[in-house]
């Protein structure tokens, strides 16, 4: 980057990593665990997330760089088997949420145009064709990327925020509207991990991070890029969630889980609504899986040229990063092997794990970064708190997803031991 970033873009690319396919794919699944609860839900993820962001504020104005968490994590524990393994554990969660975008876009495009006739052929050929297509455009020109992310994020706000104003409008007289009474939630734990198991809609706020070195006037800039983009996301999911448990009846969001986004907009506008959505959600997941894809492979990139991955890494391929054809092929499997809510569970459990990380940081470097360590402190404590109760109640209904999660991780820590062990040797 070479141009500098004023506070409008700033908070454009906390908006945009946030809402990206997150809220389409997951906004289902949180439905089937809270039920009339899932608005409180998503507002225990947020709380999570707006504390987590505090101590990106302050790293992020102490430490300012390109690298973002990777740096704050290497900044916090030095260059240690501990935060290579973390490091890489972003680089994977990345590619988890391509996976969960891809899904949502194999999930939605059916309903716009049949291939096969069969739901489950359809979801797999639209989900590797979108991958496929990203890729292509990556490798072809960042600067296509760019303009993809930055005109989807104006055509997906605009058409959510009709979806949030006609359907509030719409609530009155619904019937449906009883199902978000107190007596329709599920239990308060039940709520908190239904709120993390979708926590992975949050995430993207930390993409700010790598945007630091070029925002202008980052003492007032920054605090106010990750507050504002945290908070109107929160408020934003916290109403999308309203309006739909308040428009559908339980049964047809359990039917159109994966797509009920564009199910809820039908008791307002009727196919066109649904058509409408269906088509924000293609793009809003086109255009997050583009910059994933490259915001992957720069994260693969600075790994390994922190030493914390074999310098194969640093090699390109075709003029990009090798770890671009890595990173989609390894989407490309995941997508088709992984149900959604195991995804979902894989993404959250990874980026609950590195935000505690970064909240430990935060506390260690308080003198450093002048922050207030007891904030740090609770968001350190809530992340792992948040980690254990999503494992809990995943290990009842979804056991796989757990056993995929822990493995990962595993993985994430093995791998680095054995290259640090070897590179010493």
């Amino acid at each position: 980057m070479n141009r500098k970033i004023g506070l409008k873009e700033a908070i454009s690319i906390g908006i945009g990593g946030m809402v990206g396919g997150g809220i389409f794919a997951v906004l289902g699944l949180a439905v089937s665990l809270a039920k009339g609860g899932t608005p409180i839900a998503f507002l225990f993820a947020g709380i999570i997330a707006l504390l987590t962001s505090y101590s990106y504020v302050n790293l992020s104005k102490t430490y300012p760089d390109r690298g973002g968490t990777v740096k704050f994590i290497n900044q916090g524990f030095g260059k240690t088997v501990f935060s290579g393994a973390i490091n890489n554990l972003l680089w994977v969660s990345y590619i988890i949420m391509l996976s969960l975008y891809a899904s949502a876009f194999g999930s939605y495009a059916p309903n716009l145009l049949e291939l096969t006739h069969n739901k489950t052929t359809d979801f797999h050929i639209y989900a590797s064709a979108i991958i496929i297509l990203a890729s292509i455009i990556n490798y072809y020109s960042i600067v296509v990327v760019g303009k993809i992310e930055s005109y989807a994020v104006v055509i997906k706000l605009i058409i959510l925020i009709a979806f949030i104003i006609i359907g509030s409008y719409g609530l009155i007289g619904n019937p449906n509207v009883y199902q978000l009474n107190v007596s329709n939630w599920k239990s308060p734990l039940k709520l908190f991990a239904g709120g993390m198991v979708i926590f992975v809609a949050y995430e993207g706020f930390e993409l700010i991070a790598n945007a630091v070195p070029d925002i202008i006037n980052p003492e007032k800039n920054i605090p106010k890029a990750y507050y504002f983009s945290v908070i109107f996301v929160i408020l934003l999911y916290f109403t999308i969630a309203l309006v739909t448990v308040g428009s559908l009846p339980f049964s047809e969001i359990t039917t159109a889980q994966d797509y009920v986004l564009a199910e809820a907009a039908k008791p307002m506008l009727g196919s066109i609504g649904f058509k409408i959505i269906t088509i924000a959600a293609l793009i809003s997941t086109f255009s997050a899986i583009n910059a994933s894809l490259l915001g992957g492979s720069r994260v693969n990139f600075e790994i390994a040229e922190d030493d914390e991955l074999p310098h194969h890494f640093l090699s390109k391929l075709w003029n990009k990063p090798i770890g671009l054809i890595i990173t989609a092929l390894t989407t490309f499997i995941l997508v088709n092997i992984l149900k959604l809510e195991s995804i979902s569970t894989a993404g959250s459990i990874g980026f609950l794990l590195i935000f505690s990380a970064v909240n430990f940081v935060g506390y260690r470097l308080s003198k450093e970064t002048g922050s207030n360590k007891i904030i740090s402190l609770t968001g350190f404590i809530l992340c792992l708190v948040a980690i254990l109760i999503l494992i809990n109640q995943q290990c009842k209904s979804n056991f796989i997803g757990v056993i995929i999660s822990i493995a990962i991780i595993s993985i994430c820590f093995l791998m680095e031991w054995i290259y640090k062990k070897t590179e010493r040797k």
